[in-house]
Parts: C-alpha cells; sequence; structure tokens
C-alpha cells in the first residue's frame, strides 16, 4: 500500500507540491488531473526517487522515504509508462518486454493477454501507437511492480485509439492486481477510468474522492470550474433549496455557504426547448458535437448558461427560447466569489 504523507516538493526557492496525503489501496487507479505545472508529473517523480522531497514521508512495502533518507529508484519496485514509449529500438517487441528477466513466464503472459504474440521477433520501429504503448505496459507489468506509475501515456495517441487502449490499460492493471497512479490531461479519461480522482490546482490537491463525487459534488469552485462545462447562476440558499429565476433547485452548500450563493449547474441539468411566448432566453452560440448539440443561452437578465441537447434539436443564433432546470439530485452552492 502507498502512503503519502504531507509531501512538499520545492523547485529552487518555489514550492511546486504542497502538503500532499494520499493512500492507494491494492489495486486501486488513482487518476491525477489539473492545469499545466500544477504538479501532477512532479508527484510521479517524487514517488519514483527521481527528485528529492523537502518535507513529508513516501512508503510502499518496506521501504520509506524522507527529505532525510533517500530511496534510489531502482530500489523502490515501481514500473513506469511514459507518453513516449521508451523503447529500445534495436531490439524485438520480446526482448523489450524481457528485458533484464531470467524468467520469460511474466513476460510471456503479458504479450499474449496483451495482444502481442503475433509481434513478438518485430522491433518497435513497425508498430503502431497503440501497439507500441502496450509493449511498455508489457514490459512493466512483466517486472511484477508493486505500483505502477503513467504520466500520461495515452496523449501522443489519435482520440479512437485513446478510447479503446485507456480500457485495455485499465483491465490490465486490474488483472495484475497492482495499484497505480495515472496523470493526464484528458477528463474523459480522468472520469472514466480511475477509481478515485485527485485534482490539483498550484501543488495543492482540491478534491481527492471518486469521479462521480468530483465532478458532482466539487469540494471548490477551481474543481467545479476544471471539470467539465461550468455555469453558474445566483439564487437565495433556503435550506436545501436554492431560490433563483428558474424556480427553487434542490442543493447542498459548499463550505457552509449561506444566503446569497453560486448555484452549479452542468449542460445535462437544463433543458431547451422553443420559446412558448417570450420566453426566458437567446441563444447565443451553438456548437455541432455528433451526437450532440451544445448551446451557450442568456437568461433574460441573468448570465449565460450551457446547454446540451439531442442532436436533432437545433435552435438557430438569436433564436428565443424557453429554459428550465430538469435535474432532481442536489447542485453545489458557494459562497459568491
Amino acid at each position: 500500500m502507498l502512503q503519502i504523507e504531507n509531501l512538499c516538493v520545492d523547485y529552487g526557492p518555489v514550492r511546486v507540491v504542497e502538503n500532499l496525503n494520499l493512500t492507494l489501496t491494492e489495486d486501486e487507479i488513482l487518476m491525477l488531473v489539473g492545469p499545466t505545472a500544477c504538479g501532477k508529473t512532479t508527484i510521479l517523480q517524487a514517488v519514483a526517487g527521481l527528485i528529492p522531497i523537502a518535507q513529508g514521508r513516501i512508503s510502499l512495502g518496506n521501504w520509506e522515504a524522507t527529505p532525510g533518507k533517500s530511496i534510489a529508484p531502482e530500489k523502490r519496485k515501481l514500473g513506469m509508462v511514459f507518453q513516449d514509449f521508451a523503447l529500445f529500438p534495436h531490439l524485438t517487441v520480446e526482448q523489450n518486454v524481457a528485458f533484464r528477466l531470467t524468467d520469460m513466464v511474466q513476460a510471456d503472459h503479458w504479450l499474449k493477454l496483451l495482444g502481442l504474440d503475433n509481434f513478438r521477433y518485430v522491433k518497435p520501429g513497425t508498430l503502431s501507437g497503440g501497439q507500441k504503448q502496450r509493449v511498455a505496459l508489457a514490459r512493466t507489468l512483466a517486472h511484477e511492480p508493486s505500483l505502477i506509475l503513467l504520466d500520461e501515456p495515452l496523449s501522443n495517441l489519435d482520440a479512437a485509439l485513446k478510447d479503446s487502449l485507456r480500457w485495455e490499460i485499465r483491465n490490465a492493471l486490474k488483472v495484475a492486481g497492482v495499484p497505480a497512479i495515472w496523470v493526464t490531461h484528458d477528463q474523459e479519461e480522468a472520469l472514466s477510468v480511475g477509481d478515485r480522482l485527485g485534482v490539483l490546482n498550484a501543488g495543492v490537491l482540491e478534491q481527492l474522492a471518486s469521479p462521480e463525487a468530483c465532478f458532482c459534488e466539487p469540494a471548490s469552485r477551481f474543481v467545479a470550474g476544471f471539470l467539465g462545462e461550468a455555469s453558474f447562476i445566483r439564487g437565495q440558499l433556503k435550506g436545501n433549496h436554492v431560490s433563483t429565476s428558474l424556480g427553487d433547485v434542490p442543493a447542498t452548500a459548499v463550505d457552509e455557504a449561506t444566503g446569497e450563493v453560486d448555484l452549479l449547474l452542468r449542460p445535462d441539468d437544463l433543458s431547451l426547448a422553443a420559446a412558448v411566448g417570450p420566453g426566458n432566453a437567446k441563444v447565443s452560440w451553438a456548437r455541432y458535437e455528433g451526437a450532440y448539440w451544445l448551446y451557450g443561452v442568456a437568461l433574460d437578465g441573468g448570465p449565460q448558461l450551457q446547454i446540451r441537447t439531442s442532436h436533432e434539436n437545433y435552435f438557430g443564433i438569436g433564436e428565443r427560447v424557453g429554459v428550465e432546470v430538469i435535474t432532481t439530485h442536489a447542485l453545489a452552492a458557494f459562497a459568491i466569489a
């Protein structure tokens, strides 16, 4: 079990990770997301022993690292999967996977499980990006690590391949029963693949929870705005409801917000229809997404909201429309920023 306690990492005089605390169970996949330069990759490097830590403690199995006690990377029993694959170009797929192994059992197992058996004797240069990433993953798993660190492993692949390979990687990690920390910029990937999600902001872990909780019950306005499309409407918090220009909406206060609040609305919390009479809003913009339309809609005398509808429902720019809140679950209510 990985344990990180009060971890701080500095780059010169600048603190880039501040008081990070987390525990990773035996086969748990933790996704880390956040803006560029928020500290995601730095955390992986600190866990791997590639950079020193300023404060705190990292432990896994029989080793423990502190500022005064450094553990060499090769003694930490970790596996790393990178976005650039990091394969040996002069070695075959089999030789890459079995590198430094004296027993081929694990190498054979992962070559077969990851669909690489027919590519054993070819060089990486002849493989597609997805195949190369499977080789990199097979090599990591064949060495039976206690923890795997994945640094944006799918960022160099096209969108269609990402969608299938993310699940192959998840399934392989679960079969191996090994915990993993997976850094990504892809929010869909983070929300769908991980058992838990950590959202970082300027080196601080703003929320660590299930993907559903981070999305539906964000711990801060930053998390609310970072994950998915977020709109806010002003209202008055009264018990477990917020009174808004769109009516009373079920709500939960964040950080003990009271009185006047900003209520978080996701595109799927709202419905959009042709105006009955004057309506209550006007379409500002529209984006076609294939199966859906995403609209920006300006409420009369209020904010602009984002609403997602079926691709069959088209509204023209400037068209008068009717907007309603359709969600039945409690929405997050934040103190006025």
